[in-house]
């Protein structure tokens, strides 16, 4: 039976789509709150590049969250993203029988 995964959400597209949207704010303005290089949120939000933990933690303070939301969310999505680029492969792995271990 082969993997099924559904298409992963990019943090950018997240940010976008969830806060930038809703405030109506720019990813320049985000940058300049988060005294950061206007095209690094520019880049995250057009899903170019991923968010660093430096970013994580600007996005935490300013949004009232967690830095660590923000890097699972990084996460979770290069896992998907990795795990369907590598489906067939994985597929192709036997996995060790559930049980005690024989020495």
């Amino acid at each position: 039976m082969a993997l099924q995964f559904a298409r992963p959400i990019h943090p950018g597209e997240f940010l976008r789509e969830e806060y930038l949207v809703p405030l109506n704010m720019s990813a320049g303005a985000l940058a300049r709150q988060l005294r950061l290089p206007r095209t690094r949120i520019e880049r995250i939000v057009k899903e170019e590049v991923g968010i660093t933990p430096d970013t994580a933690l600007r996005l935490g303070r300013y949004f009232n969250t967690t830095p660590q939301f923000w890097m699972n969310f990084q996460q979770a999505y290069e896992l998907e993203t990795q795990a369907a680029k590598l489906a067939e492969e994985l597929e192709s792995i036997e996995p060790l029988p559930v049980g005690p271990i024989a020495a």
